[in-house]
């Protein structure tokens, strides 16, 4: 996929009925395709009402064809777009009628996310804005949305780049200073160097928190409810959601495998995992479902450790923290605070109280639920970020962090100061696809639906 010069073609709108479907090709030169499928060369930029004919000469569809000339493209080649009826076997049949008189050409049905791989290639986006397509498509909320849309437009990518230009600048004053030694040059002090890497720091660590940020707008929060069986796991689940998704009965042992839903708190998708209550047992079903619950836990963002006031977990929750990865936070509920009143002990003082039952104090929950997993609130200028960005930025904050130390050391510390702040910008190069190798690149990419 990283070399072939082939014509492209794909549907690129989603599965299903529809009104209107889309069929795209894309190559470095499509007039011959062109002609043959409409034995006429069409104009460029221009909406054609055109019917397209098998080859017994019956009609297949009437549509308008759009032709873009390179490199003023989506992917800077040359780019048919044929928008049809929207009927699934239909678009099957205009593509199948396009291979075939594009066959002496060369077309191809594109591979997962090609088109968007030419247009980065061919310099009309970077990797950090080709990223955000799929993000805008994959936005699971209004916020998530609107992040995608600044990333896309260019918005981290200009940050990112303004800060690898302040690092290019910092490194040639260091570089040009070990070039020519014998003019004791005081270097830190005449060029401000310092100055200059807490000005690069803060900008960096600036990043890192809205990437954070981002990272939850896109990917959500893995929220996984925790507890021995009977204590309101599945009755929180339905409250959280607004409707009844879990089985509710008194009987323990009813939630005997995981159930799922996503809902948003305040524009951030949360992913719920109800699990079986956590118990022994020689029940093989419900064995089984525990020991998916435990998965579950081993993969959580963050998780709810319920517990019910009239019951004894028996050193359940230490067990629970064992389990958990390294950083992921646990908030301890209390459910069913209506029966505190009777409980053999006071609640833990840290304990959250609520009720699923009546809804006590479930507002309260999802804002603290928010304030765990680090969200600030919907920002100005928010953006979308990948966990790859994460890892970048954070690689390149250890290194402009040791360059401080090395700054701090003077003119005999030079040559590592410049060599760490030449991995800093290296990593963040990565971020927007300016050093990043080809078997990276290839996965990226992979991820992306056919005809995008």
């Amino acid at each position: 996929m990283m070399t072939r010069k082939l014509p492209i073609i794909a549907i690129a709108t989603a599965p299903g009925k529809a009104g209107v479907g889309v069929v795209r090709i894309s190559g470095q030169n499509l007039k011959a395709i062109t002609k043959a499928l409409f034995q006429k060369e069409l104009s460029p930029r221009q909406a054609n009402l055109i019917t397209l004919r098998a080859a017994d000469g019956q009609t297949i569809d009437q549509l308008i064809a759009i032709y873009f000339v390179a490199p003023a493209s989506f992917t800077g080649e040359d780019v048919l777009e044929l928008q049809c009826h929207g009927g699934p076997q239909l678009l099957e049949l205009v593509m199948k009628r396009c291979l075939e008189l594009g066959k002496s050409d060369g077309l191809v049905i594109a591979e997962p996310g090609e088109f968007t791989l030419r247009a980065y290639l061919n310099n009309k986006i970077d990797l950090a804005q080709a990223e955000a397509i799929a993000d805008l498509i994959d936005a699971q909320s209004e916020a998530a949305v609107r992040g995608a849309a600044r990333s896309l437009q260019g918005v981290f990518s200009e940050n990112i780049n303004d800060l690898i230009e302040e690092i290019t600048q910092l490194r040639i004053l260091v570089e040009s200073t070990l070039d020519f030694p014998e003019e004791e040059i005081e270097f830190l002090e005449n060029a401000q160097a310092r100055a200059r890497l807490f000005a690069v720091k803060e900008k960096l660590e600036s990043l890192r928190a809205g990437a954070k940020q981002g990272k939850i707008l896109r990917d959500g929060i893995q929220l996984v409810l925790a507890g021995a069986p009977n204590v309101g796991k599945s009755s929180l689940l339905n409250r959280l959601a607004g409707e009844d998704i879990a089985i509710v009965t008194p009987v323990a042992g009813t939630t005997r495998d995981r159930v799922k839903e996503s809902i948003t708190i305040e524009g951030v998708p949360m992913h719920i995992i109800d699990t079986a209550g956590l118990r022994e047992t020689n029940d093989l079903v419900e064995a089984k479902g525990i020991e998916r619950s435990w998965d579950a836990i081993r993969l959580a963002d963050l998780v709810i450790f319920l517990t019910d006031p009239n019951s004894t977990e028996d050193g359940l929750k230490e067990q629970i923290l064992r389990e958990l990865p390294p950083k992921c936070p646990v908030l301890e509920v209390v459910n069913k605070s209506d029966l505190l009143s009777s409980a053999p002990s006071p609640a833990p003082k840290q304990a959250i109280l609520i009720s699923a039952k009546n809804g006590d104090g479930v507002e309260g929950l999802k804002q603290k639920i928010l304030e765990t997993v680090g969200w600030n609130g919907p920002q100005e200028g928010a953006i979308v970020a990948r966990r790859r960005h994460l890892d970048c930025l954070e690689r390149a904050s250890e290194h402009i962090a040791r360059s401080e130390q090395f700054a701090a050391n003077g003119n005999n510390s030079l040559e590592l100061f410049a060599e760490e702040l030449f991995l800093a910008q290296n990593h963040l190069g990565q971020i927007t696809g300016k050093l990043l190798p080809d078997d990276l690149l290839g996965k990226i990419f992979s991820q992306f639906c056919i005809g995008k």
